[in-house]
């Protein structure tokens, strides 16, 4: 093991880098070669990891818009390690993104590659410390969650060192300082924070008796960014921009036999940046979350007031990676390919008055509707408005206090509205349906920056899955867009046929009826053996927004052939 380590570490030595690369690669090499001691000192030592490569062979089609550079190929390719005993834990991660995929494009700082994950963890009975990278969330990410999502090219681990500690019954403590990861560097600013959770019913007898729970929470964020840009009002007046900018976080959840009610709120201190236009107002976030839960039945209800919550370790750095913080979209995360078309970003700097309803329901087997194998239904709504905003007189806000709000007031625009009903029922043992109908609102120019406005659609889906055997089984889905705004409707259908334990054989199709009448055609062949995962495929990827939990990244239309290979072990 550890010659192999070492081979590994003397090819990657052997690429010139920039001083900032060879500053990590020092850093993470030394690292690497740290491990293979580890390896062969730490009894019951288990060494496990993945390997996950991306691959695009690009071609030109002039038809979506899709264009194929110098590169004959683009790959993301990550490779992670990890060692564990029961006092000890270390890891490393390289990434090859040398030639990223289209969607990671170079000028935005994804291309290079190196490895910028690596950490050793201690731990002990009731605290474990680790020092290298590391991902962490304080409460519900309201001033803190540093996160790794690879499809929307977020990873803004924090490289530093961090402490979990249970010094009594009940309390839990989190502290850490560090920088966070922007692309392939750590800039100038640096994070430092704590978080303390109080679960109460560890201390009192009565409550764990009667099944209730209470947990009360704090979290405190500080971020000192030390370069300074330079930001003029006019041609004489510079902003001077603060170097210290604070964000704390009071919750509070009450569990009670099968309710669940949540309350969270959060500050942030004048942190003027490119999202707010340059702007001194406080931040704030305020959620209220309650939910019920037994058999056959549950219910979510939540609201979310956020104002001017946008949260860098960069004030000047556009695009993802380099936010501390992240709000969560209230809204549901669809799976289906034009359900999740117009998709909700999150308005950290505007803010936004967010609700969500969620209800679902079991009718039991052998009844009228139940049927013989019984049917779930469930019926979602979202809405999200903008809060009113008192501007001030300046005509160029930046500089300024930028905004005044009344809590409670809305502004005049809705930014998103959906209302949607899914039900699910097993008709025999062999065959399976899921219908979806979503009514939704879509505020293009609010969300997107660009368009008319207001997109008005209705989507309806089918789902159907039919066994023929227990190793063959065929699944289908048909789905169909309406509106009349932006490019018209679409039409979705899809065939996947699995062949028990190796093959899956994919084939769809999406087609725009309303204004460009092309069709986005894929074909996949997937295989499966042990922990191994190879996909082979080739088709067109439409251009258009891609969101994940309130945060959006824009996609290029693309064509060409794709592999995919996933390994764990």
């Amino acid at each position: 093991m550890r010659n192999n380590i070492l081979s590994s570490i003397t090819a990657i030595t052997q690429r010139p880098m920039s001083a900032a690369q060879q500053s990590l690669r020092f850093l993470a090499l030394s690292f690497i070669a740290s491990l293979a001691p580890l390896g062969h000192t730490l009894a019951q030592t288990t060494l496990s990891g993945s390997i996950q490569t991306d691959i695009l062979i690009p071609q030109t089609d002039s038809v979506i818009g899709a264009e194929k550079d110098g590169d004959w190929g683009k790959t993301n390719t990550y490779i992670d390690l990890m060692l564990q005993s029961k006092d000890v834990e270390a890891g490393a991660r390289l990434e090859y993104l040398e030639h990223p995929l289209p969607q990671f494009k170079s000028e935005d700082g994804y291309r290079g590659w190196g490895v910028p994950h690596f950490y050793v963890k201690g731990k002990g009975r009731n605290v474990d410390l680790t020092l290298g990278t590391f991902y962490e969330q304080f409460g519900s990410g309201f001033v803190l969650r540093a996160y790794e999502d690879r499809p929307l090219g977020i990873d803004n681990s924090i490289l530093g060192a961090r402490l979990h500690a249970q010094p009594f019954q009940g309390v839990r403590l989190t502290t850490l300082y560090g920088k966070q990861r922007v692309y392939w560097d750590w800039p100038d600013s640096y994070l430092a924070g704590a978080d303390l959770e109080l679960n109460v019913d560890e201390w009192l007898p009565a409550m764990q008796r009667s099944d209730t729970r209470l947990m009360l929470g704090a979290s405190w964020v500080n971020k000192d960014e030390r370069q300074q840009d330079d930001i003029f009002t006019d041609q004489t007046h510079k902003l001077n921009l603060p170097r210290y900018v604070n964000a704390w976080d009071v919750r509070a959840q009450l569990n009670h036999g099968n309710w669940s009610l949540l309350g969270e709120y959060a500050q942030k201190t004048a942190d003027p940046s490119y999202d707010n236009n340059y702007t001194y107002s406080k931040g704030h976030v305020a959620m209220l979350s309650g939910t019920y839960s037994r058999k056959g039945l549950s219910l979510l209800l939540q609201a979310k007031r956020s104002e001017n919550m946008s949260f860098r370790s960069q004030r000047s750095q556009k695009g993802i990676p380099a936010r501390i913080n992240h709000l969560q979209a209230f809204t549901l995360d669809h799976t289906y390919a034009l359900a999740a078309l117009y998709a909700y970003d999150t308005q950290m700097a505007l803010g936004e008055w967010a609700y969500q309803a969620e209800l679902g329901y079991q009718f039991k087997r052998r009844t009228t509707l139940g049927g013989k194998y019984g049917m779930n239904v469930k019926v979602n709504y979202s809405y999200v408005r903008s809060i009113q905003h008192d501007y001030a007189a300046a005509a160029d806000l930046k500089g300024t206090d930028w905004f005044y709000s009344s809590f409670f007031k809305w502004g005049d625009q809705t930014y998103y509205q959906d209302f949607d009903i899914q039900i699910d029922r097993k008709f025999s043992k062999s065959f399976k349906l899921n219908l979806m109908y979503m009514n939704q609102r879509y505020n293009q120019q609010v969300i997107e920056g660009h368009g008319e406005g207001m997109i008005h659609s209705d989507v309806f889906v089918a789902d159907a899955k039919y066994q023929f055997s227990p190793k063959v089984t065929l699944r289908g889905e048909a789905q169909y867009l309406s509106t009349k705004e932006d490019q018209g409707d679409w039409l979705f259908g899809l065939l996947e046929l699995s062949l028990v334990p190796h093959w899956m054989l994919t084939v769809s199709d999406m087609y725009n009826a309303g204004e460009s009448h092309v069709h986005y055609y894929q074909g996949l062949v997937t295989f499966n053996t042990g922990a191994h995962r190879i996909q082979a495929g080739y088709g067109r990827t439409r251009a258009g927004i891609n969101c994940s939990g309130g945060v959006c990244r824009y996609v290029p239309a693309s064509r060409g052939f794709t592999l995919s290979y996933n390994y764990n072990f």
